[in-house]
């Protein structure tokens, strides 16, 4: 029989480095997540400070950042070790890249050198977390929207506004917070326990239930002057810390789909139906070739955009491109294998259901499968149809 990699070649694509990573990351995943995440999902709660040290101590939060205690690792083994993330669950795959991609990468990119030496040293080992507050209860897919506000108060600034769907948001040390001011979007640093910061964990969540997912209230937060993120120039910044969180899903999408296809794979060789296999029936053979190849293609294109984004030249459509068409192909493949499982499948004793639920959310977080159309189709004509 020939694997799900064997039948794309797809490891003759990556180096060896990045064969290491993945492998890491597979024994990571084997060893402190599965044996714990149907537990988890099932109790919606997860201890997130924990596994964030475990993280921190294989080098996984921000991993593709230089400097700072880094692993300086390139934007395709990120990308294969998210892979291998999301194929033990996408709420644990969100813990790591909100972390990495998301609040550090902020403060990377945007922060004053006083900033980073401050939080990414601490937020690497995992001994300190960060969240990224932009959505709002209002403003989702249209962040420009925002009204949270910061105002200039003599050298200080005063932040008022809430965000919501915030990952990691009760748990985290510091907040990454996006607010209008006189001068445009600009970014601020909000530490945990600031009087009038408040944070709620949202519950009864069908979803990413192994997932810390919060709502954050300002009530005239007073901040220092060097709360601010001076790199911070409108909304492009957070857009751009964005854009390197889609990178992620472009491949965690995929591997909780290829979960979904070695699950169902080796249970329709086991599962007999009237005398025989299930395996050995037409329709289960057609799904399951149906599904091998949407999960080569996203493979594949993951992994050409891997490279575009490690040589400096990838754009944000193209991004839109990789994460529109994973995770809907990803959701769809557990869709199709749920229907092999039959009713095993909405069961936690396998992770397919699990899994396609998580995607649900993942087809309309970061950029609904909407937005990421009209993306692509802006590029294709020119024209802007947001409005």
């Amino acid at each position: 029989m020939t694997s799900l990699p064997e039948l794309f070649a797809l490891d003759t694509l990556i180096t060896d480095d990045e064969r290491d990573f993945r492998q890491a990351a597979r024994e990571f995943a084997d060893r402190q997540l599965r044996p714990h995440i149907a537990e988890w999902y099932e109790s919606g709660a997860i201890p997130a400070r924990e596994i964030a040290r475990e993280f921190g101590k294989v080098g996984m939060l921000g991993m593709h950042l230089q400097g700072y205690g880094c692993a300086g690792a390139t934007a395709t083994a990120y990308g294969l070790v998210c892979h291998e993330i999301e194929a033990a669950d996408a709420g644990l795959r969100s813990l790591m890249s909100v972390q990495g991609s998301l609040a550090m990468y902020a403060i990377y990119a945007y922060g004053s050198e006083e900033q980073k030496q401050q939080w990414l040293p601490a937020m690497a080992r995992g001994e300190k977390l960060g969240c990224f507050g932009l959505t709002e209860p209002d403003f989702g897919s249209n962040p420009a929207g925002m009204r949270t506000r910061a105002r200039r108060d003599g050298d200080d600034w005063i932040l008022s506004g809430s965000k919501m769907w915030i990952t990691n948001g009760t748990i985290s040390d510091v907040a990454v917070v996006w607010a209008r001011t006189e001068e445009g979007i600009r970014g601020f640093l909000v530490p945990q326990g600031t009087k009038g910061f408040m944070a709620w964990e949202m519950k009864h969540k069908l979803s990413m239930r192994a997932s810390v997912t919060a709502e954050l209230s300002f009530d005239d937060v007073r901040l220092p002057a060097d709360a601010l993120l001076p790199e911070s120039k409108g909304l492009k910044s957070p857009l751009g810390c964005l854009t390197e969180a889609r990178f992620g899903i472009i491949f965690g999408a995929m591997g909780a789909a290829r979960e979904c296809l070695d699950t169902a794979i080796s249970y329709s060789q086991s599962r007999e139906v009237f005398d025989k296999p299930l395996a050995g029936y037409q329709l289960t053979q057609a799904k399951l070739a149906d599904c091998a190849l949407e999960y080569g293609k996203g493979m594949l294109l993951a992994l050409h955009l891997g490279r575009l984004k490690d040589a400096g030249r990838i754009t944000s459509e193209q991004v839109s491109t990789g994460k529109l068409n994973n995770v809907r192909e990803a959701l769809q493949i557990a869709r199709t294998c749920r229907t092999i499982l039959g009713a095993n499948g909405i069961t936690l004793e396998y992770p397919v259901m699990r899994h396609a639920s998580n995607l649900e959310t993942v087809l309309t977080y970061e950029g609904t499968s909407e937005i990421h159309q009209l993306v692509v189709g802006q590029a294709l004509t020119g024209e802007n149809a947001f409005r």
